[in-house]
């Protein structure tokens, strides 16, 4: 198969992956983001990135956002938000991360293909997102990528979905956040 094509049954994997994503489940993130002091994000391997560009985006519309295990990440509170991006939702090194946030008292929102995981129990809310995991036997969701490509593309673009109804809820555009850009670049 041609470049192109392979391209085209990508696009149309998310296609379909964006249907199966519940409205209620990421509204609720919405209002929690909203509602919340500060938002730490966190996720290992490529959902680590997509968590960094959301947390990145998040702080351009002039919201408190840390990535966690970054050395400018303060302290996590009971005021605030831990989202993490996990398809097993059994990393280990996200696990202990839940599990401490959880003594905190913090809001806690898991973004998995397994929302009964570890991390998914331990949560306070969770996000169904499609995906093939790692373990392809786990599951019966079919995709011509490679372990865990469409949950990581998916996630990106709830995450970028997500920025967007928060740049509605508070009458920001694209002009308005240039004026948290990095200029040292």
């Amino acid at each position: 198969m041609k470049t192109t094509q392979l391209l085209a049954e990508i696009l149309k994997e998310l296609e379909n992956s964006s249907q199966l994503i519940s409205d209620e489940e990421a509204e609720r993130l919405v209002e929690e983001i909203l509602e919340s002091k500060k938002v730490f994000v966190a996720g290992a391997g490529r959902s680590g990135f997509m968590a960094k560009s959301f947390a990145m985006r998040m702080m351009h519309m002039g919201f408190d956002a840390y990535v966690i295990g970054e050395t400018v990440t303060p302290t996590f509170e009971k005021d605030d938000i831990l989202i993490i991006g996990s398809g097993s939702g059994e990393t280990k090194s996200l696990v202990m991360i839940a599990e401490k946030a959880k003594t905190i008292s913090g809001k806690i929102a898991a973004i998995t293909i397994f929302p009964d995981s570890t991390i998914g129990q331990l949560a306070d809310f969770t996000i169904k997102l499609p995906g093939a995991p790692k373990d392809k036997t786990e599951n019966d969701y079919k995709t011509i990528q490679p372990m865990g490509s469409l949950f990581e593309q998916t996630l990106l673009l709830l995450y970028d979905a997500i920025i967007l109804r928060l740049m509605e809820k508070r009458g920001l555009d694209s002009t308005k956040m240039y004026g948290k850009h990095a200029n040292l670049e």
